[in-house]
């Protein structure tokens, strides 16, 4: 956690749909397993995970649903030792209703629950049925065992030793809608949201799931982990694939593949998310969480170095991939070129001057005045490549630069310099031969 390193995971339990006891023993192990191997300091579990998601009309049973608060009790309970913010899915009554939440869990407190904000009643999904969109603001309701616990959408959660880490959630939906509610959370202060899913499974939609969670984080300029819940939920009208992802910034950190891993850690860095926002004038968020409308709960975690398990690329402007790599240099240079060549037009020239060493770097801008002059329609005769050759030029620089002139077509002038240096090492009194300074 130094250096605003988090280390956060997605992890996907084994589900079996309506036996809370099973489901809260595999959140338990997940999250303590999560914690102690990979050293998860946010650690997000599925949608509906304490009683599965596709419990259908089970949703109407009140043993059912005192089980799920009970479940959530023991859970806090279990992970009580677990030095990591941890956000389960479960259901929640609340003033006569049910709402599909998240709920936070940090030492055993329950912080808040988020209740989903969008209820999907379209094609295979009619969550309508048994569940109500969530409020926005927050009040307060007694569950599993706590009182005076925060419930509605408009939540935070502050980490009191990391100040850059800002966690929010929202629910599998909420993600999909035109105006996600982790907007607000971002300009409310949110470094990383948390998207409790039960996203199923259909051809092509993991690719589409993986462009909504990175599109996101890039637009927020925030962290953004996404559990999504497995196979064990799967039922004749459904299949789950556990796709579980760790965006930060509009890049993929890490990725469970659809029915593969189950689970994707990585490491967000908050600090740097935080930099990049205050450098953007146009991420314009609210001075405090409380001006947004917002309640914000405290959390501590103790702070640590964070092991590194993020790929971080050694030579990040050339890359690794030949494909990518051509097109980055072909960005280069047409940038380059396109912008001598409006700078051209503009001042009517109608040729270019250039000094040429035979070097990598006089070689590009030749390259890019060539182009240039391509765009305008322009012959390259007008390209005056000029090459200043002294008694510390050596023969194959020079020769590159008449090699390169002659195949580009431009205009190659000569002037040695030779004499010139000469001159003023005998004007300051230094022998050419003295090479024991530079």
């Amino acid at each position: 956690m130094q250096d605003g390193f988090i280390k956060v995971a997605a992890r996907t339990p084994m589900v079996r749909v309506a036996d809370v006891d099973a489901n809260v023993e595999g959140i338990v192990r997940e999250v303590r397993e999560s914690f102690s191997l990979d050293g998860a300091r946010v650690i997000v579990l599925p949608e509906l995970a304490v009683t599965g998601y596709t419990c259908e009309d089970l949703f109407w049973q009140d043993e059912l649903l005192n089980a799920a608060e009970k479940g959530v009790a023991t859970i806090a309970e279990g992970t009580s030792k677990v030095d990591a913010l941890v956000l389960v899915g479960a259901p929640v009554r609340a003033g006569g209703k049910l709402y599909n939440c998240a709920v936070a869990l940090c030492h055993g407190r329950v912080l808040g629950i988020v209740p989903k904000a969008h209820i999907p009643n379209y094609n295979e999904f009619y969550e309508a049925r048994h569940f109500t969109a969530g409020p926005a603001d927050v009040t307060r309701l007694d569950f599993a065992g706590q009182e005076g616990v925060p419930f509605g959408t408009r939540q935070l959660f502050r980490c009191a030793t990391v100040p850059n880490l800002v966690v929010a959630a929202e629910v599998c939906e909420d993600l999909w809608v035109p105006e996600p509610p982790s907007i607000a959370h971002a300009l409310a202060g949110a470094t990383v949201i948390c998207n409790l899913s039960a996203s199923n499974a259909i051809v092509g939609k993991a690719a589409y799931r993986r462009s909504l969670v990175t599109g996101q984080s890039a637009r927020l300029v925030a962290g953004y982990v996404y559990c999504s819940a497995g196979w064990g939920e799967s039922t004749q009208d459904l299949v789950f694939s556990a796709h579980d992802m760790v965006a930060e910034n509009g890049s993929l950190l890490a990725e469970g593949r659809p029915f593969g891993e189950a689970s994707a850690t990585s490491e967000v860095d908050v600090d740097m998310l935080a930099a990049e926002r205050r450098r953007l004038s146009t991420f314009v968020s609210a001075p405090t969480a409380e001006a947004a409308g917002y309640v914000a709960t405290s959390f501590s975690l103790e702070v640590e170095q964070t092991e590194l398990t993020r790929a971080v690329d050694p030579h990040p402007f050339v890359p690794s991939d030949p494909a990518q790599r051509n097109a980055r240099c072909e960005d280069v240079l047409s940038i380059q070129s396109y912008g001598l060549a409006k700078r051209l037009a503009h001042t009517h020239s109608r040729s270019a001057v250039i000094g040429v060493s035979g070097g990598l770097d006089s070689t590009l801008a030749l390259l890019v005045i060539a182009r240039a002059f391509d765009i305008l329609g322009m012959d390259h005769a007008g390209i005056i490549a000029v090459t200043m050759p002294g008694f510390g030029t050596t023969e194959r620089t020079h020769g590159n630069s008449e090699v390169l002139a002659d195949a580009l077509g431009a205009t190659l002038r000569e002037v040695s310099i030779t004499k010139a240096v000469r001159q003023h090492f005998a004007d300051i009194g230094h022998d050419e031969k003295d090479h024991s300074v530079t």
